[in-house]
């Protein structure tokens, strides 16, 4: 029995090393098709690390992409080993490699000529591939570390830390290039940046419901034993009428608010509802914070 339990486990680790890698080498091709594709033909300049390469490149053509982007992140590696921990860093080192190696094998140039156009497709392809990546237990280097470093002390989204980082890029590409391609690249980036708020955290968007019912008891089962979710029973007094009331907290996946719903109708159609988005619910079984 131990030893089944022992190769059921090591099964399981082995199927979740795989699916983290592959998440971050479908995320690194949607990237690279951005960079390759569209970014370079069209003389875009990216943010964070792969903007100051692409600055770089545009005066030393022939320095190789790959080998720059291993060496600008020497020090944000040691950070993330350092604050953010090993499982992390192993997965970020590997994700490094597959990032560089897909920017080196992908070449391929989308033909998109309209500029604005191009500017919306790069940042669809990489805010989607980035959004990807980070939904592993890793990361592919550059900004994306510094990204997950101030979410974890400060709670600063995903996207925002990309804007501020890639805005200092941006003030440099607009002195060394044309204002145009500055303006066309700040589209991207927003695009980008929304992109991976999207897909890192509003696809496992969380509802938080206070419900006021004479029937609370009922409802209450039902969350408990239909959708399976924890609720919280408040104690409240209705402000005319003085009565005691009893008041259902309870937070929820976006896909269990439908039936939710239809389990209030059914059993009191004239129950008081609140829905609320929620920013971040730290819990093992319903919390939605990045598990880097």
């Amino acid at each position: 029995m131990p030893h089944t339990e022992g190769k059921a486990s090591c099964l399981s680790t082995c199927r979740q090393v795989l699916w983290n890698l592959f998440l971050i080498a479908a995320g690194s091709l949607l990237c690279a098709l951005s960079i390759n594709g569209i970014l370079i033909p069209q003389h875009f300049v990216s943010g964070g690390v792969t903007g100051l390469i692409l600055i770089l490149r545009s005066f030393l053509p022939d320095i190789n992409f790959g080998f720059l982007y291993l060496l600008f992140n020497v020090p944000l590696y040691l950070l993330a080993f350092m604050h953010v921990g090993r499982r992390f860093f192993l997965y970020s080192l590997a994700g490094l490699f597959i990032f560089a190696g897909m920017v080196g094998a992908v070449q391929i140039t989308i033909p998109i000529q309209e500029k604005i156009l191009a500017a919306l497709a790069a940042g669809i392809l990489l805010g989607t591939g980035s959004g990807v990546i980070l939904r592993s237990y890793g990361s592919t280097g550059g900004t994306d570390i510094l990204s997950i470093l101030l979410l974890r002390r400060f709670s600063v989204k995903l996207g925002n830390t990309t804007l501020a980082v890639n805005g200092l890029v941006l003030v440099l590409a607009a002195t060394l290039f044309s204002l145009e391609a500055a303006i066309y690249t700040v589209i991207y980036i927003y695009v980008s940046s929304r992109l991976i708020d999207l897909v890192v955290t509003g696809l496992s968007q969380r509802k938080a419901v206070f419900i006021i019912s004479q029937k609370w008891q009922a409802i209450n089962n039902e969350i408990l034993k239909g959708i399976n979710r924890g609720v919280t029973v408040l104690k409240g007094e209705g402000g005319y009428t003085g009565r005691e009331e009893r008041i259902l907290y309870t937070v929820i996946t976006f896909r269990e608010l439908g039936p939710l719903k239809q389990v209030i109708n059914r059993l009191d159609p004239a129950a008081f509802v609140v829905v609320n988005d929620t920013l971040e619910v730290m819990d093992e079984r319903i919390g939605n914070q990045p598990h880097w």
